[in-house]
């Protein structure tokens, strides 16, 4: 009886909490105090702590409940609250997540289409994704496998500064598939798109008509090579 009593109070109790104990929650007759600055205080009773706490204005917390007794720190709760909830913000911002773009091509691509879609690899591989080329073979095409690889030893060659061949071609039904891995990280890839960022923005700020003129050259010079690579289509 005393058993299943003691288990029905746990259950109504609900879940533990991961928030630490700070000033009147805390239930111990003495703790192993940490000043503000990090100094260790020592070990005081209870209310000589808390009588510290309201001097310096600050809260007691208990960082480790385990210990024997447990240590209590003063410190800004609220404010270590926030700054803990920006780190842990940074970090999954900073999180990174492996997509693999794909490109599409004809055996007999016209080096026009070649050239423009090999840029947009050159552009997947330099932000840290993975590629994977597929080589579509229509009729006849399919007697010509040796067209496809080639093809694919090409391309592979002309970007071998930025990736490498993560899985050879091999023939897939009527496609021959090859995936190619970037040499650079996805983190150091957004860690370098963010500092060129900063910088664009940096000599806008100082230079806002040369800037700005430059910016309209750019657009000027990259929008025909931007819509065939959003369709995506064959070549």
């Amino acid at each position: 009886m005393a058993v299943r009593q003691t288990v029905t109070w746990c259950y109504r109790g609900g879940s533990i909490s991961a928030e630490p104990r700070i000033n009147d929650r805390i239930r111990v007759p003495e703790v192993r105090l940490v000043g503000p600055s990090g100094e260790q205080v020592g070990i005081v009773p209870l209310a000589k702590a808390l009588e510290l706490a309201q001097e310096y204005d600050l809260d007691l917390v208990e960082v480790a409940a385990t210990a024997r007794p447990p240590v209590c720190k003063l410190m800004d709760y609220g404010k270590f609250k926030y700054e803990s909830a920006m780190k842990a913000r940074e970090a999954r911002k900073n999180q990174a997540h492996t997509v693999i773009k794909e490109m599409k091509l004809r055996p007999k691509i016209d080096p026009h289409d070649y050239d423009t879609k090999k840029g947009h690899v050159v552009r997947f591989l330099k932000q840290g994704d993975k590629v994977k080329i597929t080589i579509m073979f229509r009729g006849r095409e399919q007697s010509r496998p040796e067209l496809g690889f080639r093809l694919l030893q090409r391309l592979a060659s002309d970007v071998e500064d930025l990736g490498f061949i993560e899985s050879n071609p091999k023939q897939d039904g009527r496609n021959m598939i090859m995936v190619l891995g970037p040499h650079k990280k996805k983190t150091e890839a957004m860690a370098e798109a963010r500092e060129a960022q900063a910088a664009r923005k940096a000599d806008a700020k100082a230079n806002p008509g040369r800037s700005q003129n430059s910016a309209e050259g750019e657009e000027l010079d990259e929008a025909p090579a931007e819509a065939p690579a959003e369709a995506n289509a064959e070549a």
